[in-house]
């Protein structure tokens, strides 16, 4: 069964082309680019089990965390007082923020491309994208709870860790099953989803956005809709990985399939941030 998934489709294993799980390095499918065994660099390091791969994920969703916290205790207290003792931004550390914000978020976007489309998985671009994304949750997240109050970003924390439990759970409990039609479904939505809202942030700087990236009633709508698609997106996570370890594939592989989970699990922290943002704002 094949993955669209573009984080796991590098990976033979995850798309169902591992074959079975197999004795030993030295009798593994061969790579189509080396014509070598696949994972044979790695003889004798296990293969990727639940195990391999709930550690692997610790560990960057880990950095993800530490990135952040560091990100929003270096910066500082961005609320001063004036001459006469009222309270106001520091604009010097406002811009600070949005930069981190922007470097992240851009640096970030860059690593996943790479970690994506990479045949063999870097653990230390891995280790990178996550320590990146942190230094953008953290920035983004102070901003956040600046503009909207206490509360927004302990509210989206607690959000995400609810729908991956949830998700989990369901996907267990009711023995949830990809089919082809529901993968291939997801994936276009989701690239449709990010192609609405780079369209409509490069349309605001022409001054003709449409309001998909916005705080008012269409920007809610939308982030709803990429909250749902991100449980989606995790849904076929769960999938993919139980693909890889039936394949058979090296304990390297955890790190790809860790990096697939940090994609998804940022994206639907984001979303609820969003969510909660807008909600209250319109109190």
């Amino acid at each position: 069964m094949q993955s669209s998934n573009p984080v796991f489709t590098r990976s033979e294993g995850f798309n169902g082309r591992g074959g079975t799980a197999y004795a030993d390095f030295g009798a593994a499918p061969t790579s189509p680019s080396t014509h070598e065994p696949y994972g044979s660099t790695l003889t004798g390091s296990g293969r990727m089990t639940i195990d391999t791969v709930v550690q692997k994920t610790a560990i960057t969703l880990g950095v993800v965390v530490l990135a952040a916290a560091a990100t929003w205790i270096l910066t500082g207290d961005v609320v001063t007082q004036n001459a006469f003792g009222d309270p106001v931004l520091d604009s010097g550390k406002t811009q600070l923020l949005y930069t981190l914000s922007a470097v992240g978020a851009l640096g970030g976007f860059a690593l996943a491309m790479v970690n994506s489309f990479k045949r063999v998985i870097s653990p230390a671009l891995v280790i990178g994208y996550a320590a990146l994304e942190g230094v953008f949750i953290g920035a983004m997240s102070k901003t956040f709870q600046l503009a909207f109050g206490d509360g927004v970003v302990t509210g989206a924390v607690l959000g995400t860790v609810a729908a991956v439990a949830g998700t989990l759970t369901a996907y267990k409990v009711f023995d949830i099953r990809v089919g082809d039609k529901f993968r291939k479904w997801v994936i276009a939505a989701m690239f449709g989803f990010v192609a609405v809202t780079l369209l409509d942030f490069v349309l605001h700087f022409f001054k003709a956005d449409l309001g998909f990236n916005g705080f008012g009633g269409l920007g809610l709508v939308m982030s709803f809709v990429g909250l749902g698609l991100g449980v989606l997106m995790l849904i076929l996570d769960f999938d993919f990985v139980e693909q890889g370890i039936a394949a058979g594939l090296p304990e390297r592989e955890s790190w790809r399939a860790a990096f697939g989970f940090t994609v998804t699990i940022v994206w639907i922290y984001i979303e609820l941030l969003r969510i909660l943002a807008i909600l209250r704002g319109n109190d």
